[in-house]
């Protein structure tokens, strides 16, 4: 996956809480395995009409969120079924962090395994953000992971936590499979001493 070091761009204001993953991409969306093409179904119900035409007031249809990189949203955002595709659709769509003031806890896995930094903050700090996000362009935000800050438009910083192992996967773009990869001198010695020790394997 990508890493993610520093990321700036405009946020998106999304005051909703209880938002589930079938809200974020529905279910009849998650036939394909690839992580692509899935942005064009983010939010899909709530974004488009049942002619396909896109609906005015939703905010990803506005300019400029059109082309966000953070999402504010509320409380326990992610809840609902399992799915990775939920991840994938805002990756794909251009989003890579999502602030709220609390996370269902398998959306929270799955994303940062697949490179989409949450940040969890009291909710008075997500109400600046939030009032900073609906300025639109004239209020970028930026998130610096390695210092675990954002920086409001107005330079104000406001200090996240994140798991330190977490941290460290997203910096330097390790997923599950980039993890064991890093094993692999360990994985091929053990093979060959296995294929020795026990030959009919």
């Amino acid at each position: 996956m990508d890493k993610f070091d520093k990321l700036d761009g405009v946020a998106a204001p999304m005051p909703m809480i209880n938002c589930d993953t079938d809200r974020i991409i529905p279910a009849r969306f998650l036939k394909t395995i690839k992580k692509t093409g899935l942005g064009k179904n983010l939010f899909n119900d709530v974004r488009y009409n049942e002619d396909g035409s896109e609906k005015p007031d939703f905010v990803l249809n506005k300019e400029p969120y059109r082309d966000a990189k953070f999402l504010v949203t509320g409380e326990n955002f992610g809840c609902g079924s399992s799915r990775e595709h939920a991840p994938w659709a805002l990756l794909d769509f251009g989003i890579r962090c999502v602030i709220a003031p609390s996370f269902a806890d398998i959306f929270f896995n799955n994303s940062s395994k697949n490179g989409v930094l949450l940040i969890t903050l009291p909710q008075v700090e997500i109400d600046k953000l939030m009032d900073d996000a609906e300025k639109g362009a004239n209020a970028r935000i930026a998130v610096d992971l390695e210092s675990q800050q954002i920086t409001r438009p107005d330079g104000e910083t406001i200090s996240f936590e994140i798991d330190a192992f977490k941290k460290q996967c997203l910096l330097n773009g390790l997923d599950d499979i980039g993890l064991t990869e890093q094993k692999g001198e360990k994985i091929t010695s053990y093979e060959s001493a296995r294929d020795l020790a026990e030959p009919w394997l």
